[in-house]
């Protein structure tokens, strides 16, 4: 179960390892894969809003300054735009590839019954449900 919380990422976002969180919570080695799988979308969800608005003002900016710049026939806000949305494309690719090498890696830890933490959020998931290294209680 808990290789699937790690692997059912990639399609189920935060409701697969939910829903495996709370059906297995006597297992504390699930429920701590679990919930970081959890933290870390709940990381990818607020990122992914701060640059959806950055991208609808940044198209703002740009409809302005188009609008500003009309006169002169300037290229510049077409450029700023696909520029923009380059930029905005890539960051999308780049936070897939990360959540797929994080549900490969972590995936196969799992599977081999290892506690491995996620940087940073794996030592948050330890504290909440109070397990200590290797799965033991917190001293």
């Amino acid at each position: 179960m808990a290789v699937l919380a790690q692997v059912l990422q990639l399609v189920g976002g935060w409701i697969a390892p939910l829903v495996i969180f709370l059906l297995k919570r006597q297992s504390r080695f699930v429920s701590f894969h679990a919930l970081q799988v959890l933290l870390l979308q709940g990381v990818f969800i607020l990122v992914t809003m701060m640059a959806v608005i950055g991208f609808f003002f940044a198209m703002a900016l740009g409809m302005f300054s188009a609008a500003w710049s009309a006169q002169r026939s300037s290229p510049v806000p077409v450029a700023f735009f696909f520029l923009f949305f380059s930029f905005f494309w890539f960051a999308i690719v780049l936070v897939w590839a990360l959540k797929l090498v994080f549900a490969i890696v972590y995936g196969i830890k799992a599977g081999r019954g290892e506690w491995a933490e996620y940087p940073l959020l794996g030592r948050w998931a330890r504290q909440i449900l109070n397990i200590g290294p290797g799965g033991g209680p917190m001293a």
